[in-house]
């Protein structure tokens, strides 16, 4: 198998219902297995933070959890030191539970999982229909089939459009009896404050570099250390993002883009051009995904620079000595850019526009501000 082909496999098994691991949030994990041991569990749960920090995989972790114990509100026990029930101590299932086995592969009767869904091209949605929140109130009254609780997890709750999280506020606002609802959130100031204000907030940070690296080189044993030591750079407290840059040749196409953007204002057209012809075709979407991922990670750098008044950006990870970033610009110029390439590149299925000319419009304006 190749690498590339291994790190795609490691990122399917790894997919938050599946993933027995959670890295870095042992503090959020003790406040759920207090919440639930207390007799007291909130019905709904905000569980927000970065993109990729483990938001989903510690939503599936509590609902595994609670899923496991039945009807028993206290929990699943152990034999104490003497005798008598211990109460658990973490919130982890073995991946051959029963339980773990059935929420991994979709099969639990009492756990809806609501995100979007793909449309009839095999494209993802832009958004999460009113009809999935329908389905989700009549799954909370149903009788739960192993006599305990009825879970869903939203991911991500900000993705409902309109009459769906109108139709949500109406559920969380009378939850049925053993309900719980697990909402995960990259944006909660997108949320409506009425949702907001109805549920616990969990928020989960960022994780440090070192802890990432730590992730990639247990899952992703076959990275060179270089590799991983850029790519934890690249992610950004983001395990998850580190992963999918590891999975989707993120690397050869950061090293690559990189290469042209240190040169700026100098672009080599012709490079570029090279660059942009991977974005083509039935197979460059990947590419294109990806490439658009790194260039708001480098154009936020940018900014960060320019807000900063430094004289250059940050070195990119991996760069030699003489990989500095020159022509800083002005602020308002890297704004404005910045602005126009973020709608660009998000609004590239609407606009159904080439993805190579995307690629080119967004590097050439780069380029033009770099001149400023």
């Amino acid at each position: 198998m190749s690498p590339g082909a291994a790190l795609a496999e490691t990122q399917a098994a790894l997919s938050p219902r599946a993933n027995p691991h959670l890295f870095g949030h042992a503090a959020a994990e003790a406040v759920l297995l207090s919440a639930y041991r207390s007799g007291r569990l909130p019905h709904t749960w905000l569980i927000c933070g970065p993109r990729g920090v483990g938001k989903a995989t510690l939503a599936y972790r509590f609902a595994r959890f609670v899923l496991a114990t039945g009807a028993d509100l206290g929990g699943p026990r152990e034999p104490g030191l003497f005798g008598g029930d211990a109460p658990p101590t973490s919130l982890a299932l073995a991946p051959d539970h029963p339980v773990f086995c059935r929420v991994a592969s979709g099969g639990h009767g009492d756990l809806l999982s609501i995100e979007r869904r793909e449309d009839d091209r095999g494209r993802l949605k832009s958004e999460i229909p009113v009809e999935e929140s329908r389905t989700a109130a009549d799954f909370l009254h149903l009788t739960p089939a192993e006599g305990g609780w009825r879970i869903i997890v939203i991911d991500a709750v900000e993705e409902m459009n309109r009459h769906a999280a109108n139709a949500l506020l109406k559920i969380i606002e009378e939850p049925p009896d053993k309900a719980l609802i697990l909402m995960i959130s990259h944006a909660p100031g997108r949320l409506l404050p009425t949702i907001r204000s109805r549920c616990r907030l969990l928020p989960l940070k960022a994780l440090p570099a070192s802890l990432i690296g730590e992730v990639l080189r247990a899952q992703c044993p076959e990275l060179a250390p270089d590799d991983v030591r850029i790519l934890a750079d690249l992610a950004e407290g983001s395990a998850g993002r580190a992963i999918e840059l590891a999975s989707h040749g993120g690397l050869a196409l950061y090293r690559e883009l990189s290469g042209m953007l240190q040169r700026l204002p100098a672009l080599d057209i012709a490079a570029l051009h090279r660059f942009a012809d991977r974005m083509s075709g039935s197979e460059g979407e990947v590419a294109f995904r990806t490439t658009a991922d790194l260039l708001q990670w480098w154009l936020s750098r940018r900014v960060r620079a320019a807000a900063r008044g430094e004289a250059a950006a940050e070195k990119p990870p991996g760069a030699g000595e003489e990989g500095r970033l020159v022509g800083l610009g002005n602020l308002d110029r890297w704004l404005e850019v910045w602005e126009k390439t973020r709608h660009l590149l998000s609004r590239s299925d609407s606009l159904n526009l080439e993805r190579k000319q995307i690629v080119l419009n967004a590097v050439l304006a780069l380029e033009a501000a770099a001149r400023t």
